[in-house]
């Protein structure tokens, strides 16, 4: 197929700014950011009134099993994406030449029914969205075309060159990561380690504290007792001198008041003088008896006489008359 223009070809307006590759291979379409890399095989458009055969329709369900086991196939072989790291997840992103919407499919189910062989409706078309951006034409003439021999060395080069980089990397970054391990490991030992010095220098201040305040606190018993011996002592002197001159006067007071006393003193008064003058009094009773008992006897002795006396004067008298 021939390709004329009518005019010089000129890239697609874009916003992006061109980059060095693009700038430096601006001759090599596989270099060419408008123009679209897929797929060689053409793209049948199915017309929109063909007529369907019977033979087709009944082979249409073998085409479509093939192409299933035909795309299972392909899924198999295809390199797969490999699983994310953690903490992190994989995003669908839409990789064909047409935007779709992605939306929900919604629930569906299968129903078969037997219809006329020869039923004259065409096949349904196949849905092909509109394109979307700009179409442009590009002249290419002999040896434009891509080289595999001579455009695919430097891929394979540089292919080559990224794994072997790739490779490199890997291993300096699995000694890096040995190297970071054995530094932990020893950042752990030393952090133990200074841990433990920590907490011994913690507690070794910890009693030392208590010490201080033990001895604070036995100081300040000390300089309590001290000052209350020094209170006391100071009542005392004062005590003494206020009861130098009023002891004195106190003890002469209860004395004469009878509160002070000898015990001899007592015992005399108390027991010796009663017993004393109940003595005296019993010996004086006894005289006064006496006496009353030689006065009755005189009395009667002197009536007696004086009767005697006065009969003999009276036979006296008797006898002289």
């Amino acid at each position: 197929m021939l390709y004329t223009f009518s005019s010089r070809p000129r890239p697609v307006k874009t916003k992006e700014p061109p980059d060095e590759r693009t700038q430096h291979f601006g001759g090599n379409i596989m270099y060419d950011r408008h123009v679209v890399r897929g797929s060689t095989y053409p793209q049948g458009i199915i017309p929109a009134m063909a007529q369907t055969d019977i033979v087709g329709t009944q082979r249409r369900p073998l085409f479509r099993r093939r192409a299933i086991t035909h795309k299972q196939h392909m899924g198999l072989l295809r390199t797969t994406t490999p699983e994310a790291v953690h903490g992190r997840k994989h995003i669908d992103v839409q990789t064909e030449s047409y935007l779709e919407e992605l939306a929900k499919v919604p629930g569906s189910s299968e129903a078969e029914s037997q219809t006329e062989a020869f039923l004259d409706k065409p096949a349904t078309p196949l849905f092909i969205p509109d394109k979307s951006g700009i179409d442009v034409t590009t002249q290419i003439k002999e040896g434009e075309l891509f080289d595999f021999d001579r455009e695919m060395q430097p891929v394979v080069e540089v292919l080559v060159g990224k794994t072997i980089e790739q490779s490199q990397l890997e291993v300096m970054e699995e000694e890096e990561l040995a190297s970071l391990r054995a530094q932990q490991m020893a950042f752990e030992e030393l952090r133990v380690c200074e841990l433990r010095t920590v907490q011994r220098l913690q507690e070794q201040d910890r009693r030392i504290n208590e010490e201080k305040e033990r001895r604070i606190a036995q100081q300040k018993e000390v300089l309590k007792k001290e000052k209350e011996v020094v209170y006391k002592i100071s009542a005392r002197v004062y005590a003494r001198q206020c009861l130098a001159n009023l002891l004195p006067m106190t003890l002469n007071s209860v004395r004469d008041q009878g509160y002070l006393f000898d015990p001899v003193q007592k015992d005399i008064e108390t027991h010796f003088f009663p017993w004393l003058m109940a003595e005296v009094d019993s010996c004086l009773e006894r005289r006064y008896c006496a006496r009353e008992l030689l006065d009755t006897m005189i009395l009667e002795v002197s009536q007696k006489r004086l009767e005697q006396i006065q009969e003999l004067e009276t036979q006296l008298q008797e006898s002289d008359s």
